[in-house]
């Protein structure tokens, strides 16, 4: 599975992005899907996380509220709609995949990744 994220940019705080990222590939199979992030100097971070129907949702509780995950299996997308957009939620935007799971919580190198996408928030 090939991924590749986009719809990052500059914004100000309290405006909103919405993500997208584009599987292609072995996409015939299930998997499930998590958009991560990593700020400057600091480790990447699970965001949020779908499952491959959309029934399970989790998000990080930073986010929580604001952030909105979804997937489109018909179009091989996931989305994170993110609203409120706050100064500390600047960093590099990364999804992921993992065909053997349910849910992506933890960024581990057996994952599928996409490119990041670079989302900055101006206060």
């Amino acid at each position: 599975v090939q991924l590749q994220a986009s719809g990052g940019g500059l914004v100000q705080a309290g405006d909103s992005l919405r993500l997208s990222c584009a599987a292609s590939g072995q996409t015939s199979s299930s998997y499930a899907s998590g958009w991560f992030r990593q700020a400057p100097g600091k480790e990447r971070e699970f965001v949020a996380t779908i499952n491959w129907s959309g029934s399970i949702l989790y998000y990080a509780d930073a986010v929580k509220g604001r952030f909105t995950i979804s997937r489109d299996n018909s179009k091989n997308t996931v989305d994170l709609q993110m609203t409120s957009l706050k100064p500390e939620d600047t960093a590099v935007y990364f999804c992921a995949a993992d065909p053997s799971g349910t849910t992506v919580f933890v960024p581990t190198a057996s994952l599928y990744w996409g490119l990041g996408t670079q989302v900055t928030v101006s206060s």
